[in-house]
């Protein structure tokens, strides 16, 4: 056993004895529902089981969300810049007990878990200190009247984060609701619950008030649904699969909540004959096999110029070959295992489908022989139309598919022709084109000559059936509080008079 993995394995058991229960009204509740094994991805093993929330458990923690609502939105903001400040300080002393559990639970690799814990500290910064200006508005005059907006926290909140990178994403989500002085009820995905308990946990030990922060274990169609229907939560912010996306909001439609999705994508990244070479493959192979290729901003597409389509697909074919796929405790591991049994059936899946469709293997396309985890090979889809199911379909793995095209216009057409519009990668070095593509992709997020490099001020979400609304700087603030306009009369104005 490495030591990184008996670190995880200590922090788990840490959580008390299984079933893992909730953690509601600043206290761990056990739980109450039907327990449900959580695995462990990298060996097929049992980690331990967790347990569905009861209704009376939901209730329960949205009522201690209820409570401290008008405590915590009277907070002074510096106050809570201190608190999450503090939150943030606990998670940087923690990190790598919180990255193995990341690859503990969720199959995700040391390499890139050792810095999530580290992302997750500068977003409850960012939104640490942003605190005392959420509820700043606008200045509006007119010659009668002075306009002016201010904000304020809407109230309950649910947050239901999926499993692929749960602690960075609990925290995206979760600091700026508690900046903008919401409380929160969190429902952490059935497949990878624990990072997410650390959390909470650690957010309580900063002198977070109780009630402030809850969750709830449990699964979507159960403790999900009665979160998402519950008259008591204002908002929802859900990251996860369109379907379920669709699903939530029919639920909420009822008490009229608001909504905040983070859905699938089918992402393309354009590698035009200018680019530089080197560069572009080294962003595509990047921004498809990190993280197990199980990410929403994943360039899944990539699509080439047809005269130097087939010596990008022998590089490309060299490059995925000699990805180092094993054990995600091990810091030279390139890509680990898929999260769950059921999506490895998915993903492999697909494999046929592409031969199926007519497109070639050209790397991978199999299981990993000789493991009992739930290992795939890095795999490349060569020689693909936009119009197959492979081009079209959300894998969610490390299931790349390459298209070639002609021109800038077949580009764009091709590009967008899918119905997600969640980001889009352009590689050329023509500044002009740059320009013209940028725009003219149906999606929410543009990185040109560049992978998914994250600004926190800057707006993050999609279009089509990628989402609905924007994370990061004021546009987090925007769906977590409530704008009202008040005007006041400079005494210049005439006052219509009616049965005088």
């Amino acid at each position: 056993m490495t030591d990184k993995r008996a670190l995880a394995l200590s922090a788990v058991a840490k959580l008390g004895a299984a079933p893992l229960g909730h953690f509601y009204g600043g206290v761990s509740v056990p739980g109450e529902g039907t327990p449900f094994d959580v695995l462990e991805p990298g060996t097929g093993g049992v980690i331990g089981q967790a347990c569905d929330a009861s209704e009376a458990q939901v209730n329960a923690a949205v009522a201690a969300a209820h409570d401290a609502f008008p405590a915590w939105s009277a907070t002074p903001a510096t106050e809570r810049r201190k608190i999450l400040n503090r939150v943030a300080d606990l998670i940087e002393a923690r990190a790598d007990e919180i990255a193995a559990v990341e690859c503990l639970d969720a199959g995700q690799c040391w390499r890139f878990m050792s810095k999530a814990a580290i992302r997750g500290a500068e977003n409850f910064r960012f939104f640490a200190d942003r605190a005392p200006s959420a509820a700043d508005g606008q200045a509006l005059p007119t010659a009668d009247h002075v306009n002016f907006t201010t904000r304020k926290a809407i109230g309950p909140v649910a947050v239901i984060t999926p499993w692929n990178t749960p602690f960075m994403l609990s925290t995206w989500k979760i600091a700026p609701a508690l900046a903008a002085g919401c409380t929160v009820v969190h429902k952490p995905a059935e497949w990878s619950p624990y990072s997410a308990r650390l959390l909470i946990e650690i957010a309580h030990e900063a002198g977070l008030p109780a009630g402030v922060f809850n969750a709830v274990n449990g699964l979507g169609e159960t403790t999900g649904k009665r979160l998402t229907e519950h008259k008591d939560i204002k908002a929802i912010a859900f990251v996860g699969e369109s379907s379920t996306g669709s699903a939530i909001m029919r639920q909420g439609s009822e008490t009229l909540k608001r909504v905040h999705f983070e859905l699938g994508g089918k992402n393309p990244v354009i590698v035009f004959d200018d680019a530089d070479f080197e560069s572009a493959l080294d962003a595509v192979v990047f921004m498809i096999y990190s993280l197990n290729g199980q990410r929403c901003t994943s360039s899944s597409r990539v699509l080439i110029q047809r005269n130097i389509y087939d010596r990008f697909i022998a590089r490309l074919t060299e490059r995925v070959n000699n990805l180092k796929v094993g054990d995600p405790f091990d810091p030279a591991t390139e890509v680990g295992p898929l999260v769950h049994p059921r999506h490895f059936a998915k993903v492999a899946s697909f494999a046929d489908i592409a031969q199926q469709g007519g497109a070639r293997i050209a790397a991978g396309g199999a299981p990993v022989e000789g493991t009992s985890g739930f290992f795939y090979k890095p795999t490349l889809f060569a020689d693909a139309t936009q119009s197959m199911r492979i081009a079209q379909e959300e894998i969610f793995g490390p299931v790349l598919t390459a298209i070639a095209f002609d021109d800038e216009a077949d580009a764009i057409r091709q590009a967008n022709d899918v119905e997600y519009g969640l980001a889009g990668y352009v590689w050329t070095n023509d500044l002009g084109r740059s320009l013209r593509v940028s725009e003219a992709l149906d999606v929410g997020m543009v990185w040109v000559n560049s992978e998914n490099v994250r600004h926190l001020p800057t707006p993050f979400g999609g279009v089509k059936s990628s989402g609905i609304g924007r994370d990061g700087g004021d546009w987090s603030f925007d769906f977590y509080m409530e704008t009202k306009n008040i005007a006041l009369a400079r005494g210049t104005h005439s006052v219509p008079r009616m049965g005088a």
